[in-house]
């Protein structure tokens, strides 16, 4: 494969993993803020519980492991590490990361009907990936420095 097939590939790979990663840190904040609402062992519980589970573990972990993979790969073979801007990337996609544990820690916490937190921080935690987002793609498309 050549360079320019291989940089294609990789970065749309890249690309469709982070939407999927992306989809999943903006849907379950969402879930929790709903959460959050409801009694621990009632019905809801239980449903938002498996759906949580299943977003946090099929989708989102995958996602984000693809995210790194293909990201890393494009930014070793193609030499990204010597910029400044991918040191800030960098920087950001690992509190993204941190975003991803802290939101597999509430789900742990709710699972064992131990959730302290309200509704209104699930809404302020949701902003977060957003905000993020926002900032790695200007990155990205500008590579101001």
């Amino acid at each position: 494969m050549d360079q320019e097939t291989l940089y294609a590939t990789l970065k749309t790979l890249h690309i469709i993993a982070l939407i999927s990663w992306m989809a999943g840190l903006l849907y379950l904040p969402r879930l929790y803020v709903y959460h959050a609402g409801v009694a621990v062992g009632s019905e809801s519980d239980a449903m938002l519980q498996v759906m949580e589970r299943k977003l946090l573990r099929f989708i989102m972990n995958p996602a984000m492991i693809a995210t790194w993979v293909f990201g890393l790969w494009l930014a070793i073979a193609f030499d990204f590490f010597a910029f400044g801007w991918m040191h800030t990337k960098m920087t950001l996609v690992l509190l993204m990361s941190g975003i991803h544990g802290m939101l597999a820690m509430h789900r742990k916490q709710f699972a064992s009907g131990n959730n302290q937190r309200s509704a209104r921080y699930f809404r302020w935690l949701n902003e977060a990936p957003t905000v993020l987002m926002i900032i790695i793609v200007v990155l990205v498309i500008y590579k101001p420095f």
